[in-house]
Parts: C-alpha cells; structure tokens; sequence
C-alpha cells in the first residue's frame, strides 16, 4: 500500500469512508471528535496518505469485484459459441435427480450474440451523420396576407 504508514484512526476513517462516502461520519466512526470532524473532516481528505491509500483500495475493491469490459466480452463470447458448460438438474428414472453439464441451448447463444452485436453496433439503423458547413434557412413561405 503506501509507503507512509497511516495511524490506525486515519486507516479507519479511510475505511469507513470507501464503505458510506460521507467524510464526517467516516471521521466520528473512526474516533474523532464530533467538534474535529465537523471542522477538520475535509482536511483528512486532503492527507496525501490517506488519499492515496483510499485510491489504492478503490482500485483493489474495483479490480476484485466488478467484471471489466474485457471479461464481460470474453464471456459473452465464449456463451454463444457453446464454450461454457451450465449444470442442469435431470431425472434419472428412479424418482431422483442428477446434475449435468449442458452447453448453453441455442436461445441463450443467440442472446449472447445480440449483445455482442448491439457493443459493435451492427444492427442499427441510426446513423452517425456528421455535417460540415453552415446550415441556410429559406423561408419560402408568404405572407397570410396574399391570400
């Protein structure tokens, strides 16, 4: 983490703080005062320590956590060709059940095929229509009066 070590407080208030985002309540639950939170609060932010340890962590949280952009494409991917196995409940004739492996049926692939498609924007009829120049209004309109 960083190479500035944080006192235990300051690590709580970091804490406390990735898990609510309210500065003072992060600082009174870490054991602040009341009256340093309220004044001083803000300025536990402003720590290059505590920052950087909060970003540290964030990015941590972020990498362990949540599918990336990558591992969701990869995904989809190995789904419509048939890739991924699923397990499947299956009666086995005597009253009981048995689990097996099924590769994903054709609905699920051609699910996995549309969202790919609509990422790369294949099935779209809207266009992206950019227009160079000045735009000239012609009002070809009369007056009501020569009616």
């Amino acid at each position: 983490m960083s190479k500035k070590k944080l006192t235990l407080k300051q690590q709580k208030f970091a804490d406390e703080y990735i898990i609510t985002g309210n500065i003072y309540k992060s600082a009174v639950k870490a054991g602040y005062s009341k009256a340093y939170a309220r004044g001083n609060a803000a300025k536990l932010m402003e720590n290059v320590s505590i920052k950087k340890y909060i970003d540290e962590r964030l990015e941590e949280i972020k990498s362990e956590k949540v599918a990336d952009q990558q591992e969701i494409m990869e995904f989809l991917t190995a789904v419509m060709r048939g890739e991924v196995d699923e397990p499947m409940p299956l009666l086995d004739g005597d009253g009981y059940q048995k689990v097996v492996k099924v590769t994903p049926n054709a609905q699920a692939r051609k699910s996995a095929a549309e969202l790919l498609g609509k990422r790369y924007a294949m099935w779209t009829d809207k266009r992206d229509v950019n227009v160079a120049g000045a735009v000239t209004f012609v009002d070809d309109i009369g007056d009501e009066d020569e009616t």
